[in-house]
């Protein structure tokens, strides 16, 4: 190998290493700057509950932002795979402004949903700005789409090991080169320790007790993981469901989430409950110690497919969350498993089906709950994965692997709106 050429790659991996440091710490600021705002809603919601009537105004103006300042923003998650499948046009910077602010109104006047959507979509609109700065080609752009995404999902839920595997998995692997996965762990711990070092703690949770592994028990995985995987798809329809409802009876996008807010509003003044407002980390954290409610987690599907459908902003994966946890929590009474480990598994068992990454969320289990409960982690989240079937939370994933050769006999290439 000669000098210029040894001098070509380490200039190549400069460039590369000081990319990563630069997504990294935009994006992981920006999820700290998201954990706090959040925070701050769910606790002034709280003390004011009266604030859910201001839904529908906040949802009016959710609707109008994107409305008129962010047409291909309002896409979220799937324009990052369009654009990673075929690369057309930048994603817009404003994308990142317009769903930080969606999401903390939808929060504070009690929309349900999540957040990781929020921080992928930031990391994602933020990292693709580097490709005119520093002149990069479609296939280099690729691998910042794929940084974009790894660093915001590992510093909103402060798993950099998942993160860095969940932008490669959600892509599918066979079409990404060994640079963007070694580039995918960096920022991804990059992202990760920037949340540190702006001191904002993530929520923590632990599965005291796992049981000995033996055939019944493995019996039991499998019937549970199905039910997970059934949950999965549940959620899954539901979302697109009432998403195509809005979209086709309301044809002005602003009145959306007005209508939908003054809905959603009204049924949780008559259910006379705020449990299944905002992320529901409280009902998760309770879940692994308290045997859930058998509906809670139906309810979490149900106000989360309308909140999103309607037009409100937020993420996905902690509902999933919570809906998985509450589901297997509640399993506990019939199942003779350990309640925590039950809820773990459903945790991420659920989100595994619904984005149809179980290797992501095995690890990511492992990350949350210690590597002891691995084994049940794993096998529930590739149980669920196959139990969920081909349609998943993201319209423009192409799916890959086990899951299309399973159902490729229902559509050959996208399983998507199935």
């Amino acid at each position: 190998m000669n000098s210029e050429k040894i001098k070509t790659i380490i200039q190549s991996s400069l460039k590369w290493i000081f990319i990563c440091v630069l997504i990294g710490f935009l994006s992981g600021s920006a999820s700290a700057i998201l954990l706090v705002a959040l925070e701050w809603a769910a606790q002034y919601r709280g003390q004011h509950n009266w604030i859910i009537w201001l839904l529908p105004i906040g949802g009016l103006l959710i609707g109008l932002g994107y409305h008129y300042y962010g047409k291909e923003a309002v896409k979220g998650n799937n324009l990052l795979l369009e654009e990673y499948e075929t690369p057309k046009k930048r994603i817009p910077l404003v994308m990142a402004p317009l769903v930080l602010i969606g999401t903390l109104i939808t929060h504070l006047f009690g929309g349900s949903a999540g957040r990781e959507g929020t921080a992928v979509q930031m990391g994602g609109a933020i990292a693709d700005q580097f490709t005119g700065l520093f002149k990069l080609d479609n296939s280099e752009r690729k691998t910042l789409i794929i940084l974009g995404i790894s660093a915001g999902f590992a510093s909103i839920f402060g798993t950099p090991l998942a993160g860095a595997l969940f932008a490669l998995e959600v892509l599918y692997f066979s079409k990404i080169n060994y640079k963007s996965i070694v580039l995918s762990f960096l920022v991804a711990f990059i992202a990760y320790y920037t949340v540190e070092f702006w001191e904002v703690k993530h929520t923590h949770y632990s599965i005291p007790i796992v049981p000995t592994f033996t055939l019944t028990v493995l019996l039991w995985i499998i019937l549970i993981s199905i039910l997970f995987g059934l949950a999965a798809m549940l959620f899954s329809r539901s979302t697109h469901f009432w998403g195509t409802l809005f979209s086709k009876t309301i044809k002005y996008p602003p009145l959306r989430p007005f209508i939908g807010g003054i809905l959603f509003a009204s049924v949780m003044y008559f259910i006379g409950t705020t449990k299944y407002l905002g992320l529901g980390v409280p009902i998760i954290v309770e879940s692994f110690s308290n045997p859930s409610e058998y509906y809670d987690f139906l309810l979490k599907i149900l106000f989360t497919g309308f909140t999103l459908g309607a037009g409100f902003k937020g993420g996905e994966v902690t509902p999933l969350f919570f809906i998985g946890a509450t589901l297997g929590s509640a399993l506990s009474i019939f199942v003779p498993l350990p309640i925590a480990l039950l809820a773990g598994m459903g945790f991420v068992a659920v989100f595994s089906g619904a984005t149809h990454t179980p290797i992501a969320c095995t690890i990511m289990g492992m990350e949350l709950f210690g590597i002891e409960s691995g084994l049940f982690i794993g096998l529930s989240c590739f149980i669920a994965y196959l139990a969920s079937g081909p349609v998943g939370i993201y319209h423009s994933q192409i799916v890959k692997g086990p899951k299309h050769l399973l159902y490729q006999k229902f559509k050959r290439r996208r399983l998507d709106n199935f």
